[in-house]
C-alpha cells in the first residue's frame, strides 16, 4: 500500500473533517469559538476527549505509530474505559487517525489497556506489551501482535491466547496494584533471551524496577534480583531503558551494548510527585542490573538535585529508537494546569509534547533534548535581530510573528560577570524556589531577570515569562532558568505554578539561549541548547490569538545584548 494512498486517504478525511468543523461553527459559534480557544494547533492530541500517556511509539514500513492512553467516553480519565488510540504519520508532524488499537475485551484486561511498549523482534515483527487492569483490579502484563504484518498502518491487532504473561502472585511477592507499564525489550546477546522491565513498588515506599527474560518472547521468568530498586521514592511507573552513545548525538537500538562508547538510561515516572526523573549510568549485562553514576541514594533522596527531562509539565514520556534517522526520540504528555470543569466544557484533556531528539551532552553528566527537525517546516514569516542591546528595564517587542502560534530563538551575550548578584548559599536552593522569589521581583539586581516575555496581552495584565537569572557562586556563575505563569492568565483558577531548574552552561565559551515553541495554551522552552526543558500550560483570557503578543525583555540592572533573534510564525499541522 504505496504513499499517494496514504496521502489521498487523509486529504479526504482532512476536507470531511473542514466541512463538519464549518457546519458546527455556523450552528454553534459560542460554543465552537469557546472550546477551541486553548487548543494547540502544532501539538499532537486526539480530536477530543481525554489523553495521557503517549504508549508504544515506532516507526515500521516507512511510518511513524503513535499510540496512547484515551478516554474515548469524555475529557477525564475513567478507570475503566481506558483504550489504546493509534494514529500514524509520515513526518511526526502531520497525523491521521485510526481506529483504537487495543480496548477492554478480556478477563486481564476488563478495567483498562494501560500503558506499554511496543518492541521489534528479530524478524522485524511488530508487538505489543502493555498492563492490563483485570476484573480483579489487579494489573497483568500482556502480548497483542499485528493481525496483518503486511499492513503498514497496522490497524488491527490480536491479544495472544496466553495472556495474561506476567502476572502478580503471593510466590512472587509482586504488589498486585504496582506492577505496570513494561518497557521496550532488548535482547541479550550473550545468552540470546529477550529482557522486559516492568515498573513496581514494594512495601516501605520502595520504588522498583522488576526485570523478566524469554527466549520466545511468550513465556517470561522473573530475575531473581531487581534491575534497579531506590528506598523512599514510591511507585515506579513508565520505566524507560536504552543506551547512548557517549560522543555523538546518533541515536542506538535498544539492543545495543558492549563497547566503549556506550552509557544508558534509565528513566522512571514518580506519580507521588508527578514527575520523569531519568539516570545516567552502567548496565552490567552479567549480573542484569543498571548501576547509576548517581542514583537516588547519592543524592540524599533529594528529588530537586536528580536529572528531569523537562522542569515543568511532562510525565510518562517514552521515547524510541528512529532506525531510519538514526536518532532517539522522546514523546511526553503535557497534562493541563485548568480545572476538570473547563476541560470537561472544552471537551479535550491532554496533549503530547514536539517529539524531541535526545542525545548525550558531550559531559557526560545529562542529556540533550531539542526538538525533531521536521517541525520547522511549519515555520513561516521569519522575522531576525541581530546584536540589540537591552538595557536594564527595557520591553522590546518583537513583531511580525502570530505570538500564539510562534517559534522562538534567542541567545544572549552577558558581560560583566562581576555584576551578577551573589548567590546567598543560606537561601534555599531549590531552584523553583528561586524563581518564585525571582519572578516576584518586576526589577531584579545584576544580572537578570531577561528572555522572553510570551502570550502577553496589551496592557500587560497577562503573559508568561521565560527568563534566566546568573547569580556569583564561590567564584563561579550559576545560571538559573525559570517559567514564570504567575501572571499568565486572569483566572485564577487555573493553576499558575512557577517552574524552575539550573542551566549547566559555561558562560564564557558557550552562549547562553532560549527557544520557545509557543502553541495557543502551551509553552515548551528548551534553555542553554536544550540543555534544561521547561514546559508551561497557560491560559490567557485577553492574550488570545491575535491579540496575543511578544517581547524581550530585561529587568536586571546590568546590560545584556540579544546577540540573535529569530522568530516565525507557525503554520497550523493537520493532526486527528
Amino acid at each position: 500500500m504505496g504513499t499517494s494512498w496514504f496521502m489521498a486517504t487523509c486529504f479526504i478525511l482532512i476536507l470531511y473533517g473542514v466541512a463538519q468543523n464549518e457546519a458546527f461553527h455556523h450552528t454553534h459559534s459560542f460554543t465552537f469559538n469557546l472550546n477551541q480557544t486553548y487548543k494547540p494547533s502544532f501539538h499532537f492530541q486526539p480530536s477530543k476527549n481525554w489523553m495521557n500517556d503517549p504508549n508504544g511509539p515506532m516507526i515500521y514500513k516507512g511510518l511513524y505509530h503513535m499510540f496512547y492512553q484515551h478516554n474515548p467516553k469524555g475529557a477525564t480519565w475513567s478507570n475503566n474505559s481506558i483504550v489504546w488510540g493509534h494514529s500514524v504519520s509520515k513526518d511526526l508532524v502531520n497525523w491521521f487517525p485510526l481506529q483504537h488499537a487495543l480496548t477492554p475485551t478480556k478477563s486481564y484486561d476488563i478495567n483498562g489497556c494501560w500503558s506499554g511498549s511496543s518492541t521489534l523482534l528479530s524478524n522485524n515483527k511488530p508487538t505489543i506489551l502493555y498492563t492490563g487492569i483485570d476484573i480483579n483490579q489487579h494489573q497483568t502484563q500482556n502480548l497483542a501482535i499485528p493481525k496483518n504484518v503486511s499492513d503498514p498502518f497496522l490497524r488491527e491487532w490480536i491479544k495472544l491466547p496466553n495472556n495474561p504473561l506476567m502476572v502478580p502472585t503471593i510466590g512472587n511477592k509482586i504488589n498486585a496494584t504496582s506492577f505496570r507499564d513494561p518497557t521496550t525489550s532488548w535482547i541479550g546477546h550473550h545468552d540470546g533471551l529477550w529482557r522486559v522491565l516492568v515498573g513496581s513498588q514494594q512495601k516501605g515506599n520502595k520504588g522498583i524496577t522488576l526485570l523478566f527474560k524469554s527466549k520466545d518472547f511468550v513465556n517470561w521468568v522473573q530475575a531473581k534480583n531487581p534491575f534497579y530498586s531506590a528506598q523512599k521514592i514510591g511507585m515506579m511507573e513508565c520505566p524507560d531503558f536504552f543506551p547512548v552513545l557517549i560522543n555523538g548525538s546518533i541515536g542506538l537500538d535498544t539492543s545495543s551494548y558492549g563497547h566503549v562508547n556506550i552509557k544508558h538510561v534509565l528513566k522512571v515516572s514518580l506519580i507521588d510527585v508527578s514527575h520523569d526523573y531519568y539516570l545516567i549510568g552502567t548496565y552490567d549485562i552479567i549480573k542484569d542490573v543498571f548501576i547509576p553514576n548517581k542514583g537516588f541514594e547519592q543524592n540524599n533522596y533529594e528529588l530537586s538535585l536528580v536529572l528531569r527531562y523537562d522542569y515543568g509539565k511532562f510525565y510518562a514520556s517514552k521515547t524510541f529508537y528512529d532506525d531510519v534517522k538514526k536518532r532517539r526520540v522522546l514523546w511526553g504528555w503535557i497534562n493541563e494546569s485548568s480545572t476538570q470543569e473547563d476541560d470537561v466544557q472544552k471537551g479535550w484533556s491532554g496533549i503530547q509534547g514536539i517529539p524531541r531528539t535526545l542525545w548525550l551532552d558531550k559531559s557526560g553528566n545529562q542529556l540533550i533534548q531539542w526538538p525533531i527537525v521536521e517541525i520547522e517546516k511549519l515555520r513561516t514569516n521569519h522575522v531576525n535581530l541581530h546584536s540589540k542591546v537591552l538595557k536594564g528595564g527595557t520591553l522590546l517587542e518583537i513583531s511580525g510573528v502570530t505570538a500564539a502560534q510562534a517559534d522562538v530563538e534567542i541567545s544572549f551575550e552577558v558581560n560583566e560577570l562581576e555584576k551578577a548578584q551573589e548567590l546567598d548559599l543560606s537561601w534555599k536552593m531549590d531552584p523553583q524556589h528561586l524563581c518564585n522569589e525571582n519572578g516576584a521581583k518586576m526589577n531584579g539586581v545584576g544580572l537578570g531577570p531577561f528572555g522572553l516575555l510570551v502570550l502577553a496581552s496589551k496592557d500587560m495584565q497577562e503573559y508568561t515569562r521565560i527568563f534566566f537569572k546568573v547569580f556569583r557562586a564561590n567564584k563561579k556563575h550559576v545560571v538559573l532558568m525559570c517559567s514564570d505563569q504567575s501572571r499568565s492568565s486572569l483566572n485564577h483558577k487555573n493553576d499558575l505554578t512557577t517552574y524552575g531548574a539550573f542551566v549547566d552552561v559555561d558562560l564564557v565559551h558557550e552562549e547562553l539561549s532560549i527557544r520557545s515553541l509557543i502553541d495557543h495554551s502551551v509553552v515548551e522552552s528548551f534553555g542553554g541548547q536544550g540543555k534544561t526543558c521547561i514546559t508551561a500550560r497557560v491560559y490567557p483570557t485577553l492574550a488570545i490569538n491575535d491579540k496575543a503578543h511578544l517581547h524581550a525583555f530585561n529587568n536586571g540592572t546590568v546590560d545584556v545584548k540579544i546577540k540573535k533573534l529569530s522568530a516565525w510564525s507557525m503554520k497550523k499541522a493537520n493532526i486527528n
